[in-house]
């Protein structure tokens, strides 16, 4: 498993932010039953850049807390089994990790979703994170139902990580 961490800001968390997006990272492929090595990026930004890339990339102009781009077409979420077929487009060349995707994480908003929600700020750091890794293994909440589904896979990861409401 590989990580990648770019923090464009001057925000410093209190935590190392490339130990909790393996700790994430590793609960949710475990979850999913990943058969692979992955490979994760995280950009961290503000909510000017945010913005920007919401705008760019999604034709959405205004900030967001986290963005995901799946590097997989999954027909079915959590379903790897289609990967090897398209070994080229999906894995690194050199490290034979399967390439997940892209996160970009605003650091202002996990500070003042902390303060709303009245938690830690790790545990908000560590929400958004799984909430992205699902995007990345083809999960998404645009229907009642999948938005069920997402909160009780996010659930699950956070509780498994002793990541709490009180952490």
């Amino acid at each position: 498993m590989t990580s990648y961490v770019e923090n464009e800001t001057g925000t410093e968390l209190p935590f190392d932010m490339q130990g909790i997006l393996d700790q994430v990272m590793a609960a949710v492929t475990e979850m999913e039953q990943c058969p692979y090595e992955t490979c994760v990026s995280l950009l961290v930004t503000d909510n000017e850049r945010i913005r920007a890339y919401n705008r760019d990339y999604r034709g959405i102009d205004r900030e967001t807390d986290v963005l995901s781009f799946p590097n997989i077409a999954f027909e079915r979420a959590g379903d790897f089994s289609p990967v090897e077929a398209c070994e080229a487009d999906y894995f690194d060349p050199d490290s034979g990790e399967l390439v997940l995707g892209d996160i970009i994480l605003s650091a202002d908003r996990v500070l003042s979703q902390a303060r709303e929600y009245g938690h830690s700020v790790l545990r908000e750091f560590a929400f958004l994170t799984a909430h992205s890794m699902l995007h990345l293994c083809g999960y998404d909440h645009m229907e009642e139902a999948e938005a069920a589904v997402m909160e009780r896979k996010q659930e699950s990861v956070l509780a498994k990580l002793g990541i709490t409401r009180e952490a």
